[in-house]
């Protein structure tokens, strides 16, 4: 099966496309795109997060996702109190 797996900064992206055995999960496909020892980081398939053991369909779309430079909350906190 054929997946891709995408990881993107502010002014560039790695994309690589994959073919995987059926029965492959979201952990085998970011194992075989990156160099072992990465970092760990959420992943989400199609913009859903995923568990590294979901299995994965032809045609999926592995997004390894940054970690949150600002805490949601923490900016809608201070929007709330006119600290913008």
């Amino acid at each position: 099966m054929r997946v891709e797996v995408v990881l993107a900064w502010p002014e560039r992206y790695l994309r690589r496309e994959l073919v995987l055995p059926e029965g492959a999960t979201v952990a085998d496909a970011v194992a075989a795109a990156l160099d072992p020892g990465g970092q760990s980081r959420a992943v989400a398939v199609h913009g859903v997060l995923a568990r590294p053991q979901q299995l994965l369909q032809d045609g999926d779309r592995v997004e390894l996702l940054r970690p949150l430079l600002a805490d949601p909350k923490e900016n809608r906190r201070r929007r709330a109190r006119g600290g913008d």
